[in-house]
């Protein structure tokens, strides 16, 4: 089956602005949201859709690469959503947060009705050598994250106290306004989303019930990752404030660059320099891979800038394993130096040419010193 055209699934043009696919995607939300269509699985899956496409084309490299490729430019990146809850965590905390808050209030219902919401999204910058995204790398990171306060264990009270039901919402965190035919339901402005009140604080925490402390995590990095990946590990962000499932890690990935080959796609790319000699006569020479030394044999003739193709020994695809080539550019070198002996078969190889080549350097200058002489005749 044919894959839908992104920019025809958020119905802009092909150079519309970021501006105008945000608008679009919104509406598109709104329209299509569970919440709002209630078993009707073509509305869920449109909502999906939307989602994946606005994904691609709110960012630039995606969208750049889609603009040129299609889908196929978007392979080893596709989209990880696999349900609503999926879309609501991408878009609803870790870019900013709210595409969603004010329509629906994403969450669950916990016991009496109160919306529970889930813990907020962490980010976690990481850079890798182009090797370890080669072949995958176990990480130990760092996460700044809010814990239990160890003196009211999460409460939020002051020992021997309780905290009381918000009288604005009745213990709900969400109070519900009706505009027209549209039904919004937002966070009470009382508690904030907790249903209840502290009225005698715990001194420690000041009545969050959390504290700040940072954990080390182990993280598994997938081979074949690429520049701006985003790595998901769940249940590692911050907790929810009024007992749902903590939020998610997600780990965002830069390549460093490496000293010797350079990426596209799945493809690795070396220039390799050698000698006028070896590229005439023809040789075998050793090229390096990320997996070791390898030869390639160079036919006599090679011309500066040809490429030689290695296959599988590029970039694994991430959820396939499929490994990409290495691309090697031959570049002839000419000798800044000679030596005597060097020098003199090359000018013999030049006149078996009948190639002209300059003389040597002494004789050249004193010719133009002869040159210049005053004419005695004068």
């Amino acid at each position: 089956m044919s894959k839908l055209d992104f920019y025809e699934v958020l119905g802009v043009s092909r150079d519309a602005s970021d501006r105008e696919i945000s608008s679009a995607y919104r509406k598109l939300a709104v329209r299509f949201h569970p919440d709002s269509n209630p078993g009707d699985e073509d509305a869920t899956v449109r909502f999906k859709q939307s989602a994946e496409a606005y994904e691609v084309l709110s960012d630039s490299d995606k969208r750049a690469r889609y603009d040129q490729y299609g889908h196929a430019g978007l392979e080893g990146s596709g989209s990880s959503f696999g349900s609503a809850e999926d879309i609501f965590d991408a878009f609803g905390d870790i870019f900013g947060g709210g595409i969603f808050e004010g329509f629906f209030g994403g969450g669950s219902r916990g016991d009496g009705g109160r919306r529970v919401r889930k813990g907020a999204n962490v980010r976690v910058d990481m850079a890798l050598t182009l090797e370890e995204a080669a072949f995958g790398v176990d990480r130990t990171i760092k996460i700044p994250r809010a814990q239990k306060c160890d003196t009211c264990s999460g409460s939020g009270c002051k020992e021997g106290s309780k905290p009381s039901m918000c009288g604005t919402c009745g213990g709900l965190g969400q109070v519900v306004q009706s505009h027209g035919i549209l039904r919004m339901q937002t966070t009470c402005p009382e508690c904030r989303g907790e249903g209840k009140r502290i009225d005698a604080p715990c001194g420690d925490c000041r009545g969050s019930g959390f504290k700040k402390k940072t954990v080390e995590i182990e993280v598994s990095i997938p081979a074949g990752v690429d520049d701006g990946t985003r790595v998901r590990v769940t249940g590692q962000g911050e907790p929810s404030p009024d007992g749902g499932s903590a939020g998610d890690c997600y780990c965002f990935v830069s390549i460093t660059e490496h000293e010797l080959f350079r990426r596209e796609g799945p493809h690795l790319i070396l220039q390799m320099p050698i000698a006028f000699s070896q590229a005439t006569l023809g040789a075998k020479i050793e090229i390096p891979t990320l997996e070791g030394r390898e030869d390639l044999v160079v036919a006599a003739g090679t011309q500066s800038g040809e490429v030689f193709r290695i296959r599988g020994k590029g970039m694994p695809d991430p959820h396939s394993g499929r490994k990409g080539d290495l691309h090697v550019q031959l570049n002839i070198e000419t000798p800044k130096k000679l030596n005597e002996r060097q020098e003199e078969l090359l000018r013999e190889l030049a006149e078996l040419d009948e190639t002209h080549v300059s003389p040597k350097r002494k004789s050249f200058l004193k010719s133009i010193r002869d040159y210049f002489k005053p004419n005695q005749a004068d």
